[in-house]
């Protein structure tokens, strides 16, 4: 009996969150594998206009073109919302990219979280205003798709036994070099918005409450 042969199609893995989420170092992660073929920057932050597919995501026409068969199994794409072209805020077409990309690759949807006060605190400082808002009501489409939730935290804190999870879950290939991933996770990014605090009223409470427990 003849069995039908399915036509194995690429993964691409579509990684986004909200300005200062971690865009830029999740795309960096994914991109070490020597499978994927994904963001190469040559310094530590580059703009978007140099990530691979920066131009399908600006005219989603030309992803027919992109010659996918040709190139990897495995592709990663990493975009902020809102993203940045000519000086002017974007919003990411997600839909109409994720759509046109599936006729030619898996895709899995990745959404990158950071804690919400030093996302305010960063895109104030450095855009101008709070976009996070703005954000979640694009991720409202992207809900749909059982998207993966990434975290900035975990990755620097649990380093390459995180990412070693996140690619079992993903069924991607992710590196697990501890040394590799050290190099990439080099800045503390957090470490500038946080400062000591004054005593807080439950810090006795806890204090008296682990001499019990002893």
């Amino acid at each position: 009996e003849e069995v039908d042969q399915v036509e194995s199609k690429p993964s691409m893995l579509v990684v986004t969150g909200p300005q200062g989420s971690g865009n830029h170092m999740f795309a960096k992660l994914f991109n070490l594998h020597p499978e994927v073929q994904g963001w190469e920057m040559e310094k530590y932050w580059v703009g978007h206009h140099t990530e691979p597919f920066s131009e399908l995501w600006w005219d989603t026409s030309k992803i027919k073109d992109f010659g996918w068969s040709l190139r990897s199994d495995f592709y990663t794409t990493s975009i902020s919302c809102p993203y940045f072209k000519n000086k002017e805020p974007q919003i990411p077409k997600y839909e109409e990219f994720i759509t046109e990309v599936e006729k030619y690759c898996n895709v899995v949807v990745a959404i990158i979280g950071r804690d919400r006060t030093i996302l305010e605190h960063e895109q104030t400082r450095v855009r101008g205003e709070h976009t996070t808002p703005a954000a979640l009501e694009q991720f409202e489409y992207l809900y749909t798709l059982n998207p993966y939730f990434l975290s900035m935290e975990l990755a620097f804190l649990y380093r390459e036994n995180y990412l070693r999870m996140v690619g079992m879950d993903l069924g991607f290939p992710v590196t697990d070099d501890p040394d590799i991933i050290n190099d990439a996770l080099c800045d503390e990014s957090n470490k500038k918005y946080i400062h000591e605090v004054d005593e807080q009223p439950l810090d006795l409470e806890i204090q008296q409450a682990s001499l019990i427990d002893s």
